[in-house]
């Protein structure tokens, strides 16, 4: 297996969010380095502002370049995608700093698919700032599955511990139950069970399946989808090889632990599953886009405007979401490499 050290693209996120004090923060011990060469996408400029914010962490190395390629394996290196006129308003949501989270993914994207880094990983972004100024996705897990032209991904939630895809993603609760299809769900399985094979190393993973209504119906009293939908598409799944099981009931699932018990869980909609993942596993939490060609992370948390800019964001989701990159990019090999791919 090739174990070269990697080139790690980051997104800088909004530029008036926490993004670069975490990505900073993540990055100080300059024994990093040894382990793989970081590319910030952004700004030297924000860098150096955020870098004065924070007193506690020795001087960094950084490295200015206008691409990936030329990135210096030793250094901090810094892409200045956005042009010297740039400037940061921290806590703010402001329409200059939703263009510059838009330049930079678009950046990135370009590095990553001509091959010059090999993992992204995305600072957190202003959705809803991004789609005034024209972004045209409802976030970064949108763009991407357009831009590599895949069919579906799966928004996967990542710690040590819990590993927890959604159904449904970002779309009005509303919506929800009418956007539940047997098939919708079985690809999600299907996507979810190759995952951990390929990205975890997995080889016989066991998938839980959550209901949708208050305990899971109550058989029809509170709702029908669990046994018209759900419990179908678990058994479809079942009978392709897929090691699924359930509908469980989400309350008494994570109150009691039951998810130990399984590789990962299948929640039908956004906060059923990022809820309790959060409460469980905030500080170590990843958000890994599984079904792209490329491998990328983010953090689990958002801008947090209202703490930019004074030092005291934790970088440890940042730091997990590059290490976790970097996992996933190596069990890759792993798996290619096991099964004669190139």
């Amino acid at each position: 297996m090739n174990n070269k050290k990697l080139i790690v693209g980051i997104t800088q996120g909004d530029g008036n969010g926490i993004g670069y004090e975490v990505i900073i923060k993540s990055l100080a011990d300059a024994r990093i380095l040894d382990s793989f060469t970081p590319v910030i996408y952004g700004s030297s400029k924000i860098f150096g502002f955020y870098r004065k914010q924070i007193h506690d962490i020795d001087p960094l190395d950084t490295y200015v370049i206008s691409s990936a390629k030329d990135a210096h394996p030793k250094r901090i290196n810094i892409v200045n995608c956005l042009g010297d006129n740039v400037f940061v308003e921290p806590g703010q949501s402001t329409p200059e700093s939703a263009k510059s989270a838009i330049r930079s993914l678009e950046c990135a994207v370009e590095d990553i698919k001509n091959g010059f880094i090999d993992v992204l990983v995305t600072a957190p972004i202003n959705k809803r700032a991004m789609v005034r100024e024209g972004f045209g996705y409802n976030g970064h897990t949108e763009y991407l599955e357009n831009v590599f032209g895949v069919s579906e991904v799966a928004m996967l939630m990542v710690s040590d511990t819990l590993k927890i895809g959604v159904v449904t993603a970002h779309i009005p609760l509303k919506d929800v139950p009418a956007s539940l299809t047997r098939e919708k769900i079985v690809a999600k399985l299907r996507m979810l069970d190759r995952s951990l094979r390929v990205d975890f190393g997995i080889d016989e993973p066991r998938i839980a399946v959550l209901g949708l209504n208050p305990h899971c119906g109550d058989g029809g009293l509170l709702g029908d989808e669990e046994q018209s939908i759900i419990l179908p598409a678990v058994q479809a799944a079942m009978a392709e090889g897929i090691q699924a099981f359930g509908p469980y009931s989400p309350d008494g699932f994570f109150g009691l632990g039951n998810y130990s018990r399984f590789d990962a869980t299948l929640a039908m909609y956004h906060d059923q599953g990022l809820a309790p993942f959060k409460a469980l596993a905030f500080e170590r939490g990843v958000n890994y886009t599984a079904g792209l060609p490329i491998v990328r992370t983010s953090p689990d948390h958002g801008t947090a405007y209202e703490m930019a800019g004074r030092g005291e964001a934790d970088p440890r989701s940042m730091m997990q979401a590059i290490y976790t990159a970097i996992d996933i990019y190596r069990s890759r090999e792993a798996y290619k490499a096991l099964h004669g791919q190139r």
